[in-house]
């Protein structure tokens, strides 16, 4: 399934850290210290997939783990659906047309699809920054039913056309898988060419990306990788999304050192030049082009997450310390996430005090999670803490950031080591105490 994840907030800390430092020349870079940390996710079949660094174009860090088929280990040169940051190679090559003079942003897209509503009042730019008001075709009800079969532009279309919209265009907001098919759609009628071709002729040639192109059904001699979910004893293969529905939206299959050739080239100016780039990043609402800030520290990158079946993927650029992070992944479990991923890598790489995730601990019933469940506040600080239950263990979201996982270390006791919390419960007084670093708060669920 096509999930609405695009770019997370890369130090989910609940205060503001201290300044990172400088950015380290590549042979200081504890590369032993993140062996570690991928060797504790794979052990603990938390994550599968590849993880590149690359700074100033030279590669620095370079890994697999996990299978790539059943029985069959994967390598760097693994391929993977990449989810949503699909979307920043179709936003780039939305750009290329309004360059060479193809293409308006403030065009509205009744030229070109008439049938979908607003389209008198949608326009390119709408579209880009997910506000377009148009209703997601993924949370279609029925999609479950339909996501592993074909379906044409005609049908998708239709589909995303008889569901009311969903506000004003340029009211608000919301990432909307459905903005990024119909751009897709937009930049085959322009180019008269399939997406497909488009993408290689547009992106691909001009970088030499040999491992990047429009996903088909997973082929295993390919060295494509299938996508997994970890059971607590297994990785159980998931059902595989039809490449036809998602096309610009998250369609594309490749690798990090490919994304990492894509992103770079990017910055480089050889696919836009700096003027658009920069309109690319100009952000509304968090979300600019098909580009996300990615905030770590006081650093700042940007890129994009994606997400689809049970593919994960990462790409982020740091301009100021011509860093590149790219991670591709096939395999998800409980109690840990990409993002977290990222923040070790960066943590590690940026040499910032950082403890490995240790998933040792008990394993609670769901009657023993519950009760810790609730809305926390403490009078200390005006930042509120949900708790919710979701697979065997805890996961906690403060106000305005992203959920994080918890593991257990008592009955009591949990922590989420990627950013130094422990979090102390008593059931019966309904409160917890929040540790991180020297800082100690008391909260109480409301």
């Amino acid at each position: 399934m096509l999930r609405p994840l695009h770019s997370l907030l890369v130090l989910p800390l609940l205060w503001a850290g201290t300044a990172l430092a400088q950015t380290a020349p590549a042979s200081s870079i504890n590369k032993a210290k993140l062996d570690s940390l991928l060797t504790i996710l794979d052990t603990n079949h938390k994550l599968a997939g590849s993880l590149q660094l690359t700074q100033n174009g030279q590669v620095v860090y370079s890994r697999a783990i996990g299978p790539e088929q059943a029985g069959v280990p994967a390598t760097t040169a693994t391929h993977y659906r990449i989810g949503s940051i699909s979307k920043t190679f179709t936003a780039t090559m939305v750009m290329q047309l309004v360059e060479e003079g193809k293409l308006k942003l403030n065009a509205p897209i009744a030229t070109w699809f008439p049938t979908l509503p607003n389209a008198a009042t949608i326009t390119v730019d709408h579209l880009l920054h997910h506000r377009s008001g148009l209703f997601d075709f993924t949370h279609d009800p029925a999609y479950v039913q339909y996501m592993t079969q074909p379906k044409t532009q005609a049908e998708l279309l239709a589909i995303i056309s008889a569901q009311p919209v969903e506000f004003a265009p340029g009211a608000k907001y919301a990432y909307n898988n459905s903005n990024y098919v119909v751009l897709s759609y937009l930049v085959e009628k322009l180019t008269k060419q399939p997406y497909a071709q488009a993408l290689q002729k547009r992106i691909a040639d001009k970088l030499g990306l040999k491992d990047t192109y429009y996903g088909s059904r997973i082929d295993s001699k390919k060295h494509e990788a299938a996508s997994f979910m970890w059971d607590g004893a297994t990785w159980q293969v998931q059902r595989e999304t039809d490449m036809s529905i998602p096309s610009g939206a998250g369609a594309i299959t490749s690798t990090p050192a490919d994304l990492t050739r894509f992103i770079e080239g990017l910055y480089a100016g050889k696919l836009v030049k700096p003027a658009t780039l920069q309109l690319m990043q100009t952000l509304q609402d968090g979300y600019g082009k098909g580009l996300s800030l990615i905030p770590f520290g006081s650093k700042q990158g940007f890129g994009h997450f994606g997400s689809i079946d049970g593919y994960r993927s990462a790409l982020t650029y740091f301009p100021a310390d011509k860093l590149t992070i790219a991670y591709c992944g096939n395999g998800v479990a409980s109690g840990y996430s990409v993002n977290d991923l990222v923040i070790g890598a960066l943590a590690i790489y940026f040499n910032k005090p950082y403890p490995l995730p240790d998933f040792s601990g008990p394993t609670l019933t769901a009657a023993e999670l519950s009760g810790f469940v609730g809305e926390y506040a403490s009078s200390q600080m005006p930042l509120k803490i949900s708790i919710m239950a979701a697979q065997n263990t805890l996961v906690a979201q403060a106000t305005g950031q992203s959920p994080f996982p918890l593991t257990a270390k008592s009955k009591t006791t949990f922590v989420y080591s990627t950013a130094g919390i422990t979090m102390e419960f008593d059931a019966v007084a309904h409160t917890f105490m929040l540790h991180q670093g020297a800082n100690h708060f008391l909260f109480t669920r409301q």
